[in-house]
């Protein structure tokens, strides 16, 4: 079926960042790669230029208003009362001009251990000329994906908080295609899924604060862009992490940060036809290469993050998948400056390997904090 074909490969185009999750299992340098595939995987991207120069590590890392992507539960730990930031990303820049990824978010509290979050992903994948078969021109149109979700966190103790989140989830690759000769018509995907978290966040002493953070992310329907094709699993995600924060002095101080996440769906070659909820307990034991194969399906990311005074920031950050699982490595460098009310964060992705449709990757957040 072209079209599915088509929405899938454009989906893989478009979404680098989860670069194996969409490929076909094949070979490459004398390596099996066997990914495991979801449905709109753009998901799964960090967003906030913080986070991204830190590897894509955020899980256990201090609260801002990026908290609801990374663990609604650290929402009931935000200092301020009121924070929205807008993070943006051109996409691809160094092979198209039109492709972006959008992220605004926003918290206010609603009681010293309590607040509420909104949020809004957007994905634009910039203008796509379709064809059929016989590669005869369809049409013109511009996909693009969308997320809103609404959080909430809960400290539940002077340590420890649970979150939760509920997520709109629109992904519209191909329109209103029609593929002449053939009986299907494309389709938006829609669905919904849930996030549920914990947060663990205490000082061991005057100098070091230990934050520890559990999420699984998009529990949700599985999807579809034709009526007759099967549908895909959500990029469920679990990802665990920790931040170690030491104070040096009373104006420097470092941060270590460490996240591993697992997708929560079939691997390749288990069944795909399973429920949601099967789908992820089978996750961890269904590898055709045993536990060696569920070891490598995770991935691994951390950097440091230095702050002078709380004014001024500088990161870096690595981020490693197994080459049979994707092979997405890359190292991750920013910076940021805090002022009065207003905070500005800048990420640079550099991938191993060059030829990576990831190389020159930016991210820029623009903060505004309230009390």
């Amino acid at each position: 079926m072209i079209l599915k074909a088509a929405a899938l490969a454009l989906t893989l185009f478009a979404a680098p960042a989860a670069f194996a999750q969409q490929q076909p299992p094949t070979t490459t340098t004398g390596s099996d790669l066997n990914a495991v595939t979801t449905a709109v995987p753009i998901l799964t991207v960090g967003p906030d230029s913080r986070s991204a120069a830190l590897g894509d590590a955020g899980v256990a890392l201090s609260p801002d208003a990026n908290a609801p992507f990374w663990n609604a539960a650290k929402l009931g730990f935000v200092e301020n009362d009121m924070s929205v930031a807008f993070s943006y990303s051109p996409w691809l820049s160094n092979i198209v001009d039109d492709m972006s990824l959008n992220y605004l978010s926003g918290y206010k509290k609603v009681s010293e251990t309590s607040a509420i979050a909104v949020s809004l992903m957007y994905f634009d994948l910039g203008e796509i000329q379709f064809i059929d078969a016989q590669q005869n021109p369809l049409q013109n149109y511009n996909p693009k994906e969308y997320a809103v979700s609404v959080s909430y966190g809960q400290a539940l103790s002077e340590y420890f908080s649970v979150g939760i989140a509920a997520r709109f989830i629109h992904s519209n690759l191909a329109g209103d295609v029609n593929v002449s000769g053939q009986n299907t018509e494309a389709q938006p995907g829609n669905t919904a899924a849930v996030d549920v978290g914990v947060y663990y966040n205490r000082d061991i002493n005057q100098s070091l604060n230990l934050g520890l953070g559990a999420n699984i992310s998009n529990i949700g329907g599985k999807i579809a862009y034709t009526e007759n094709e099967d549908k895909s699993f959500l990029p469920t995600n679990l990802k665990i992490g920790t931040a170690l924060k030491y104070n040096l002095d009373a104006f420097n101080s470092l941060t270590l940060v460490v996240d591993a996440n697992k997708l929560l769906v079939p691997s390749p070659g288990a069944d795909t036809d399973q429920s949601v909820v099967s789908g992820i307990f089978s996750s961890f034991g269904d590898a055709e290469g045993g536990a060696a194969e569920e070891l490598k399906e995770i991935n691994f990311s951390g950097g440091i993050e230095y702050w002078y005074n709380d004014l001024f920031a500088a990161r870096v950050g690595y981020f490693y998948e197994n080459p049979d699982k994707g092979g997405r490595q890359y190292l991750s460098t920013g910076l940021g400056i805090r002022y009065q009310k207003f905070g500005l964060d800048a990420a640079y992705l550099i991938p191993n390997d060059q030829g990576n449709p990831l190389a020159d990757t930016w991210r820029f957040t623009l903060a505004l904090n309230l009390d």
